[in-house]
């Protein structure tokens, strides 16, 4: 798949885009509540954010790197988290965090571009697909007419598992609207049905898009945001929620995007500042979507292409991994550690970790509990229970 992908569009920060639960339950029980992935670009370390301080290997594998037992803030006798991420323990403590152990799927691939592609696309690792998963998704189970689009981007204009066909908007920071939505296409278009359709998802995005602009500024929310470029795009997300209840022009989803957690080098510093940030903005996510009366209506989750190699290297960072660990949060996630603890003393033959959760059923949880979704696109071995319905 080619990772410069179709459509590629801009809006500003007055997005008009979702409607209070209130408003959908009526016409649209499946898509009631409200999806926000948060990508960790780059290949987020997960045994330095879920520590397993507990196991001696862990130790033996980063006499260096390794977060120190008495910073840890311990979730159990066995596991605990990284002390950047205090401001996620209330959230912890009242079981609105899940923590997902060993997050992956099966013949890893170490490339960064094919990695994310394979998250993206929900495909096997000897499998190209040309849609992203959610693209594919809203194709069987299309959002409603009023939508003003499927998804929503802030971070990067990468589409990822929107892209190949679902109507996409990136919002390109809070400062900027950019109402001149644009899609790259081939100068022979009529008689090509697959162009065509790109053609009439482009008219309507920028019908969206246009229609964005009127209620830019409007929304005043009482909640302090993080400074800085993560910080940014949780403020957007923030204000294009609120926006939504004032319009009722909802999306399903939001794809956020903070990094780059690919640390070869000095990982602990770089992980350690990255980490701040995602903790800070998702406390600041949470008291804005309480504040708009959307805690309850919405689940937050993780995912990065990969993790990283138990152990470290001779820079003080650790290579490409495979297995990590990811979030899930909200008002009505059930916390807890799910999966499995990584068995640092049964590594592979390139000295990685096996998987305890494929990704894919992850997805199928987060449709089924969110959406009422069961896709049998979606390779699922099964499905976690990590949101009460």
């Amino acid at each position: 798949m080619q990772r410069r992908d179709f459509l590629q569009f801009s809006a500003g920060l007055g997005a008009a885009l979702f409607a209070p639960t209130w408003a959908l339950a009526g016409n649209l029980p499946a898509y009631r509540n409200l999806l926000i992935l948060i990508e960790l670009k780059g290949g987020n370390d997960g045994l330095n954010m879920v520590v397993p301080y507990a196991d001696p290997a862990y130790y033996s594998l980063r006499p260096r790197i390794a977060i120190k037992r008495d910073e840890v803030l311990q979730l159990d006798a066995t596991t605990g988290l990284h002390p950047s991420l205090l401001p996620l323990m209330p959230m912890w403590q009242d079981r609105q965090l899940a923590i997902l152990q060993g997050v992956g799927y099966p013949q890893p691939n170490l490339s960064h571009f094919r990695s994310i592609e394979i998250w993206d696309t929900a495909s096997r690792s000897d499998q190209t697909l040309q849609q992203g998963w959610l693209t594919r998704v809203f194709a069987r189970h299309p959002t409603p007419a009023s939508f003003s689009a499927d998804g929503i981007l802030i971070g990067s204009q990468e589409l990822g598992p929107l892209a190949g066909g679902a109507r996409a908007v990136a919002l390109s920071s809070t400062d900027q609207f950019l109402g001149n939505a644009r899609l790259a296409m081939p100068a022979n278009v009529h008689g090509n049905t697959a162009l065509e359709h790109l053609m009439k998802v482009e008219t309507d995005i920028v019908k969206a898009a246009d229609g964005m602009k009127p209620t830019q500024g409007k929304i005043v929310l009482q909640t302090v945001f993080p400074k800085g470029a993560f910080g940014d795009v949780i403020k957007t997300a923030a204000q294009v929620i609120g926006n939504a209840e004032q319009t009722g022009k909802p999306v399903a989803v939001l794809r956020l995007t903070l990094g780059s957690f690919d640390t070869h080098q000095n990982q602990n510093g770089t992980q350690a500042g990255l980490l701040t940030q995602l903790a800070e903005g998702l406390v600041a996510l949470k008291s804005a979507l309480i504040e708009l009366n959307r805690w309850d209506s919405t689940v937050i989750s993780t995912y990065s292409e990969f993790g990283r190699r138990p152990r470290e290297n001779q820079s003080g960072g650790t290579d490409h991994g495979t297995a990590s660990a990811h979030f899930v949060l909200g008002g009505r996630v059930n916390g807890g550690l799910f999966g499995a603890a990584p068995q640092l003393n049964r590594l592979d033959g390139n000295g990685n970790l096996g998987h305890a959760i494929d990704f894919r059923t992850v997805y199928a949880s987060l449709m089924r509990q969110c959406w009422s979704i069961d896709d049998s696109d979606m390779a699922s071995a099964g499905v976690l229970d990590l949101v009460r319905t």
